[in-house]
């Protein structure tokens, strides 16, 4: 059964549909104020209310209505309606990662910053898994392509999705939505606007929603007892009072929060490799897929993949038109977050009971305590649009890390190694197990337990001034300059531990002759068994394992001092045509790998290895981009179409990579993106059509890199950087009768080929697919109420977030998929 709506949220809600009280005033919905023209489309892109034609950088801007068409209630729900933005997650839903024209933050490792910036009214997110969550009323989405730094609160080096919300106005209204759909799908939701006085009003917005997930789980015999996984839960509330007591000073004072308490995320088998059999045989039935047939949606799990993350923020903005610099505009913009996650996982992704996290505090815990500040002062005359600019973060990480190993680990480790030595030593469960042997320990005892128990804890501050101004040279050409200096520190203590004592990889450091005799004694000539030796002890000291680590305590620092910026000329052709060329340098900090890293010399750069790294650091990301656009308008305002060439070279590109033994963060020396990014808007009485397409070559640059699992990477597209992205919706309204309008949409988004996996594995290749959405409504013409029944992902398209290789099981492949069709029927009531 689903869950049901907590007594919180229905609480909250009750008080809402309670408004109906309120005087009725009939109101436009969401988006039906917009202009007539879509030439006086208005963006804030560069923080001041412009027209979307006149703006000199590749923005998609989505109004509220075009995204409750499109069904757009989080990050990963925008991927539909922009071209060149993806969106996926991994082991939880923490770990959603944005990427635009190929270019993200790549691994799950929460030391890096995202490439994509998310900022929710005014407020940056530390990551995009933090501001992954229901955007709740939302007024409009802004998608910037390109670096930004001049203008938004933190430097990002691909991109910024910047979220406005709906904010208290003066018109008493009040509107619930009730949702049902397949997957037992439930959702209740709504909000209430109330003047107080003449100078302030307050609104408050709540949603309770839930849904069975899509995916099976055969759990095995246990203990995991939840069947399916990649559900919904959740409720979120968030209230904002105004109080404007002059025409020229306004504060709005907005709190939240969120509790999500879900299963995710079980990945299944696309590839059924050899060791399938050996895990097969551990346990009383199948332990992996029979046959690897990932869209028949199950998945295999004996542990828990429960997820629970609580989100909650108070800020304070401030607008002040003072009587200096002809009448400047002094914003501030304070705000206090705090973001948690617990996250249970089945490292195996099998029914054996191999390796796992459990769901609480101790073993998996990331949290982020973030204090922010941003000033600006902006003004303008005939000649010069201005801006200045300072902002501030101070940022506490904490992360526990655990890893348990279950009474299937050793079996099967031992079995896997004798079998990659020699196939003909036998894939048997009674086979003997020469890890036992070589620790003088029981079989079956020598990694049991709780093999790793480390803690992470990161403080991060981060200052910055900037300046953002346009000189209007002539009535036609416009110049910006943009400059921004930042300061990072940032300060990581970890501590790392070993419980269980990894007795089986301590023996086999210390006696090696002992393993080239426990080999020899099963079969191998003494050349062969020398041979192999490495390999055995090798895996027998994963990093999870090594008790070398065992007691281990760093602490790491980091300070870098970065100048960014852009310098822009736009040119005014007539009414019609205006073109631009911009050059950018973009920054995105350093940090330090949150993971056990060992290597072959005990640093970073190595290669596989046993020995720990103390110094994990890696160095910060740059990009230098250049564009050439054109904005153009035809047919009176009501046909725009824009379109971009872009160029960015990126050097020292963070990307996090599995190599083998451990994660590591590899500085590739050089990425480059290019290609060109259009869209087009079209309206003609009750039609609106909107569409895109970016087209990016995105390549890792030819420098020979040292492992052996990146060997695929010189020269070659980088993973999620599919050549093609295009988007297309049409939304059709007209009248029924006197009273009724009839709304028709339909969306698309269509992406070739591309590679899911940061090693370019070719068994990681995602094909070409599309996404279509649907929707029908009928509701009064005064949009008092609507019914609509929708459909996302209309077609039932089959494909995955991200594949990756099966741990410890070489030879095998798994995936976390995409969604299946979803359908159902929402009913809007305003009141």
């Amino acid at each position: 059964m689903h869950p049901r709506p907590t007594p919180l949220a229905i609480a909250v809600l009750a008080g809402l549909i309670a408004t109906c009280a309120l005087p009725a005033h009939a109101q436009e919905a969401p988006g039906r104020d917009e202009p007539k023209t879509l030439d006086k489309l208005v963006v804030t892109a560069q923080k001041r209310e412009e027209a979307l034609q006149d703006v000199p950088v590749m923005v998609t801007a989505l109004s509220a209505e075009t995204l409750q068409e499109n069904g757009v209630r989080d990050i990963k729900d925008l991927q539909t309606v922009v071209p060149g933005l993806t969106v996926t997650s991994t082991q939880s839903e923490a770990q959603t990662v944005a990427r635009i024209r190929g270019i993200g933050t790549v691994g799950d490792n929460i030391g890096l910053e995202s490439s994509v910036g998310i900022v929710i009214d005014g407020v940056y997110r530390p990551r995009n898994g933090v501001g992954f969550g229901d955007l709740g009323e939302l007024e409009r989405i802004e998608v910037l392509k390109g670096p930004q730094g001049t203008l938004f609160g933190k430097n990002t080096s691909a991109g910024v999705i910047n979220i406005v919300t709906r904010r208290p106005d003066f018109e008493p209204a009040a509107d619930v939505e009730l949702t049902a759909g397949n997957y037992s799908a439930f959702g209740l939701a709504g909000s209430f606007n109330l003047p107080i006085g003449e100078h302030s009003a307050f609104r408050l917005y709540a949603a309770d929603r839930s849904r069975e997930g899509f995916i099976k789980v055969n759990t095995g015999t246990g203990p995991r007892e939840a069947t399916r996984d990649f559900n919904r839960n959740f409720y979120t509330v968030r209230a904002q009072y105004r109080w404007d007591p002059t025409d020229t000073l306004s504060f709005n004072l907005a709190a939240d929060f969120t509790r999500r308490n879900e299963d995710c995320c079980t990945a299944v088998t696309i590839i059924r490799g050899p060791t399938a059999a050996i895990i097969d045989a551990l346990v009383p039935d199948s332990g992996v897929a029979p046959v690897a047939d990932p869209y028949a949606r199950v998945a295999w799990s004996n542990r828990s993949t429960a997820q629970r993350v609580r989100d909650e923020g108070l800020s304070l903005q401030a607008d002040w038109t003072t009587p200096w610099f002809g009448g400047a505009t002094l914003t501030s913009i304070t705000a206090k977050r705090k973001w948690s996650t617990v996250n249970g996982l089945d490292y195996d992704y099998t029914t054996a009971d191999i390796l796992y996290r459990n769901p609480d505090k101790r073993d998996s815990y990331s949290a982020f305590d973030t204090f922010s500040q941003e000033l600006r002062l902006a003004g303008s005359n005939d000649h010069v649009d201005w801006l200045v600019g300072l902002f501030y973060s101070n940022e506490d990480l904490d992360r526990n890390e655990a890893y348990r190993v279950g009474a299937a680990y050793e079996p099967y480790l031992s079995i896997a190694i004798l079998s990659r030595i020699n196939p003909a030593l036998g894939t048997s469960p009674t086979a003997p197990l020469f890890l036992s042997q070589a620790s003088g320990r029981p079989a079956g005892t020598v990694f049991l337990g709780h093999a790793a128990a480390d803690t992470y804890r990161q403080n991060a501050k981060s200052t910055a001034l900037f300046t953002n101004n346009t000189w209007h040279a002539s009535e036609r050409l416009d110049f910006t300059l943009g400059l921004r200096y930042t300061k990072e520190k940032k300060t990581l203590a970890s501590q790392y531990s070993n419980p269980n004592g990894g007795l089986g990889c301590g023996a086999m450091l210390a006696n090696p002759a002992q393993v080239v005799a426990a080999l020899v004694a099963r079969g191998l000539t003494v050349a062969q068994a020398s041979a192999a030796a490495p390999t055995v002890i090798g895996f027998s000291c994963l990093p999870w394992v090594n008790p070398q680590h065992n007691g281990r305590s760093t602490r790491q620092r980091l300070s870098e001092g970065e100048w960014s910026g852009t310098l822009k000329a736009a040119y005014r052709w007539n009414e019609h045509v205006m073109t631009y060329a911009s050059a950018a340098r973009g920054y995105k900090a350093g940090g330090f790998n949150f993971d056990r890293v060992q290597s072959n010399n005990g640093l970073s750069s190595g290669t596989a290895g046993v020995i720990p790294v103390n110094d994990t650091s890696f160095p910060a990301e740059f990009v230098d981009s250049y564009e050439l656009g054109a904005k153009t308008t035809w047919l009176g305002g009501n046909l725009l179409l824009n379109g971009t060439l872009f160029h960015q070279i990126y050097k020292d590109f963070q990307l996090n990579s599995f190599l083998g033994t451990s994660f590591v963060v590899r500085a590739i020396p050089k990425v480059t993106s290019k290609g060109l990014d259009t869209e087009i808007l079209y309206q003609h009485g009750g039609l609106f059509l909107q569409g895109g397409a970016t087209y990016a070559d995105t390549r890792y640059g030819r420098d020979p890199l040292p492992d052996a699992d990146l060997r695929l990477l010189p020269g070659n597209t980088v993973s999620f950087a599919p050549k093609w992205s295009l988007t297309g919706s049409a939304t059709y309204e007209f009248d029924v009768g006197a009273d009724l309008l009839l709304r028709l949409h339909l969306g698309a988004k269509y992406m070739t080929k591309y590679n899911t996996g940061s090693d370019l594995d070719p068994e990681k290749l995602q094909p070409a697919y599309t996404l279509v959405n649907a929707r029908v409504g009928i509701g009064s013409r005064d949009r008092d109420w609507t019914f609509e029944l929708w459909a996302e992902n209309l077609t039932n398209a089959k494909y995955m977030q991200v594949a990756f290789d099966a741990p410890l099981q070489a030879g095998s492949w798994n995936a976390f998929l995409g969604a299946p069709r979803m359908y159902g029927a929402t009913l809007r009531k305003r009141f």
